[in-house]
């Protein structure tokens, strides 16, 4: 099959209200094409919290949830701590999707990125980017530019590729492209901790649970 790699803006993303009037989803991309809420692999999608209430459920499920910005909520669930303030942007959160999950605003309305995963069936690892990095080849993906520019171009080739202003991004499926991502102007992501390039992957063969953390740790190389 061919390889997909789709550039985005969050603005171009059309925006759903939920059921329950408490805030509005962009979903980014779903994967496989044409997969249910019963049947996707993988999610990727924003969404802006207005009110408190609770989470929906996804069955097998997990899920990294990671604020943008705004206040931030208060999670309280059945998650081992039982109890996360979401109030630190770009510091990203997994819990399990199938457990009971309230949030509490802590001040106002706040816009959240969102990482789905089927369980058994699919690893997520979210990362944020505060540097020039080389990132890990990954089959499947997606980056997302936040609080300021980036570059990005394919690993040992030319600076040719492309630039991502804040709100967008790109996602990938089928391809073992390695990417390489600097910072393009801008906020300084370095020295600001609301700036960054946030970075998915998936291993559609792994089972383990998702990861979410900061690249500075181990998940990508300087360049």
């Amino acid at each position: 099959m061919a390889e997909i790699i789709t550039p985005f803006r969050l603005a171009d993303v059309p925006a759903q209200a939920w059921k329950n009037g408490g805030g509005l989803t962009r979903e980014i991309v779903c994967w496989p094409p044409g997969a249910g809420v019963n049947d996707f692999l993988w999610r990727v999608s924003v969404a802006r919290i207005d009110a408190d209430g609770p989470f929906s459920r996804f069955a097998d499920v997990d899920r990294v949830i990671t604020l943008l910005s705004g206040p931030g909520v208060l999670l309280r669930g059945g998650f081992p701590s039982g109890m996360h303030a979401l109030t630190d942007a770009l510091v990203p959160f997994p819990f399990p999707g199938d457990v009971e999950v309230d949030c509490a605003l802590q001040g106002g309305a706040s816009e959240d990125f969102n990482v789905m995963s089927r369980r058994g069936a699919v690893s997520a690892n979210v990362t944020v980017i505060r540097q020039d990095a080389e990132l890990p080849p990954a089959a499947y993906g997606l980056l997302l530019a936040v609080g300021g520019n980036w570059a990005v171009a394919a690993a040992g080739g030319d600076d040719s590729g492309y630039t991502l202003p804040p709100d967008s991004g790109l996602w990938w499926a089928r391809t073992g492209q390695t990417w390489r991502v600097r910072s393009a102007g801008g906020i300084r992501p370095a020295v600001n901790a609301s700036a960054g390039l946030l970075a998915v992957t998936f291993d559609i063969s792994a089972a383990s649970r998702p990861t979410g953390g900061d690249a500075h740790a181990s998940q990508a190389r300087p360049a």
